[in-house]
């Protein structure tokens, strides 16, 4: 059986597969915002579906503090972990199981040597008021803490603390922060 990415989405929150109807998540912000991102990405700029979702989830950028664009990539599994200011710049290519919590910026630069944006591995957790710059790749399984300022290459299996970033090899780098897995 063949899920969409909007029931793997809902799966990474509640830990089960979503039935028919999946309207009391919609009350959750974290999920609405996800689903109407899900459903702005799958549909073209100019159609009327895609001008409605669009509208929507402007509408919920402006209200929750999220600015993820439908242009973004993002795989299944994506789990916003509170509502609160994320910006992600829409070039970014983010893996699938991350987690992205408050304050967390992902975002260009626009000279120099990592002019660009980030590319985002599989199984990263990203902590609160994280910022991630430049074009530089994020290994899997990597957890990046709360406060951390990345701007190098991480390699897979790391923790990222501190501004400079710091990074620490742990093979179990992301064991119990992400949870769910798709």
């Amino acid at each position: 059986m063949s899920h969409t990415l909007i029931q793997k989405d809902y799966y990474r929150i509640y830990g089960k597969w979503p039935g028919r109807f999946i309207g009391r998540a919609l009350m959750n912000p974290n999920f609405r915002y996800i689903y109407l991102f899900r459903k702005a990405s799958e549909h073209k700029k100019k159609s009327i579906p895609g001008m409605f979702y669009r509208l929507l989830l402007y509408r919920y950028q402006v209200k929750y503090g999220f600015q993820i664009y439908p242009e973004t990539e993002i795989g299944e599994g994506f789990y916003l972990g509170h509502w609160g200011t994320v910006i992600i710049n829409p070039k970014v290519k983010i893996g699938k199981n991350c987690n992205i919590s408050a304050g967390v910026t992902i975002g260009q630069t626009n000279r120099g040597s990592k002019k660009g944006v980030p590319v985002i591995g599989n199984e990263v957790w990203i902590g609160t008021n994280a910022v991630i710059v430049g074009n530089i790749k994020i290994g899997n399984n990597v957890l990046i803490a709360p406060n951390a300022y990345v701007t190098n290459d991480i390699p897979d299996n790391s923790i990222v603390t501190g501004n400079v970033a710091q990074v620490t090899q742990n093979e179990n780098a992301t064991s119990g922060y992400i949870n769910n897995k798709v």
